[in-house]
């Protein structure tokens, strides 16, 4: 199975996380992660939730209880031992030298990055791919569209828990429209059509 390594920068908005998740539960992927990471997001989800207007006390045990909800529903992504790797690729921000050495680690085929320029080809080990979350949804939804449709239905059901309950449409709209989705939410629609 093709394994992936995501980083913060596309797992910090809600939506665009758990349709990638959603996405690797339909088994089109498996995810990886390391600490780091999960430290990165916990910190960053309860930011969000703050500026949104949300009490510091429930922010942080929201962005808690989504850390350890990662952590048990895919008990296998957090990888371990990349500690030693971390500061060797030379890349421009030695804060994210902790992603490289985590996708080197789970052996994954690509880093999902919105910090494209953070990452420069030349300093990342041969055999990993560095694709933005658009272009990483597009080539696994090709993979299987019917799958990837049902990640959204998936996604629809479960909606309304903390916000507004959505719609099939209303998903595929907004990873099209805020997300930059379109030939991902295309295949999906094209899927559910046929």
């Amino acid at each position: 199975m093709f394994t992936a390594t995501l980083d913060t920068s596309v797992l910090w908005p809600s939506l665009q996380r758990d349709f990638l998740l959603s996405l690797a539960i339909e088994g089109a992927y498996r995810p990886t992660w390391s600490s780091a990471i999960l430290d990165e997001l916990e910190f960053h989800e309860e930011a969000k939730l703050v500026k949104r207007g949300m009490p510091v006390t429930k922010a942080a045990g929201r962005a808690a209880t989504l850390i350890a909800a990662m952590r048990r529903e895919f008990a296998d992504a957090e990888v371990e031992g990349w500690e030693p790797l971390e500061g060797t690729f030379g890349l421009p921000d030695p804060d994210d030298e902790h992603v490289v050495a985590a996708a080197v680690i789970a052996g994954a085929g690509a880093i999902v990055t919105e910090n494209l320029k953070d990452f420069p080809t030349g300093k990342i080990p041969p055999g990993i791919q560095l694709l933005s979350a658009t272009e990483f949804a597009k080539n696994t939804v090709a993979l299987n569209p019917r799958h990837a449709l049902a990640a959204v239905q998936e996604i629809a059901s479960r909606s309304g828990r903390y916000g507004s309950a959505l719609t099939v449409e209303e998903i595929l709209d907004t990873l099209r429209d805020r997300y930059g989705m379109i030939e991902a939410v295309e295949m999906m629609v094209e899927a559910a059509s046929a």
